[in-house]
């Protein structure tokens, strides 16, 4: 059973999930804004957020901004708007999932199913501390050194470099990246990975040669 936040202004909205979640063994909270939902969260530990964007006091993007400076729990974005600069945005700021409106319930919880899987298989075939040279990987910390200095990323970008040392000295496609980290069809389009690959790739600074391009493929880290 997973502890779910559903964070709707539409109460009906929110009783369907309700109804499907309960169905399903989770146990759901609910909130009609995105101001509520952050003060929640400061209270308590979720397993997922359902969380719409468009609402009153404090819209689905900035609560989302808001969760992410204190908690890497997952998030679900449902939207009216089906806009790729929304979907991407929504990824840039550490979403897991995005689901536009009118959607369905099933398929709701299927993909609510799916990021528990990938946030919850726990099971490690590396170190949890990775040091190449001078860059020091630590992934139950979520922190990345160079050179004995903290570097900051984004939750995406961590969850993007932990996928490829966890995978290291493997060819990599950008649809298996964006499936295993988003979870998410961008009907070809993926860009948002050479995006965040290059955004990463300035992060690491000095080491950003270890982040191989595999030309008609994807990505790979080779050490």
């Amino acid at each position: 059973m997973a502890k779910i936040l559903v964070v709707d202004d539409e109460q009906k909205i929110r009783e369907v999930i309700r109804e499907y979640g309960a169905f399903n063994g989770h146990d759901i909270s609910e909130a009609a804004d995105g101001m509520t939902a952050v003060g929640l969260c400061k209270l308590n530990e979720y397993d997922l957020i359902i969380m719409d964007i468009m609402m009153p006091k404090l819209d689905g993007f900035s609560a989302c901004k808001e969760i992410r400076k204190f908690s890497d729990v997952p998030i679900i974005m449902l939207s009216a708007r089906g806009e790729e600069y929304d979907k991407l945005f929504g990824f840039e700021l550490g979403i897991d999932d995005y689901v536009v409106k009118p959607f369905s319930p099933k398929e709701l919880m299927a993909r609510v199913s799916a990021v528990l899987a990938r946030k919850g298989s726990g099971e490690k075939t590396t170190p949890d501390v990775m040091k190449f040279d001078g860059l020091e990987i630590n992934i139950p910390a979520r922190s990345v050194t160079i050179d004995g200095k903290k570097v900051e990323l984004t939750p995406k970008e961590y969850d993007l470099l932990f996928y490829l040392v966890e995978n290291k000295n493997i060819a990599l496609s950008r649809d298996k990246l964006l499936s295993d980290i988003w979870g998410y069809d961008f009907f070809g389009d993926d860009r948002t990975i050479d995006t965040h690959i290059k955004n990463l790739r300035n992060s690491l600074g000095k080491y950003r040669d270890y982040i191989v391009t595999m030309r008609g493929v994807g990505y790979k880290f080779e050490a």
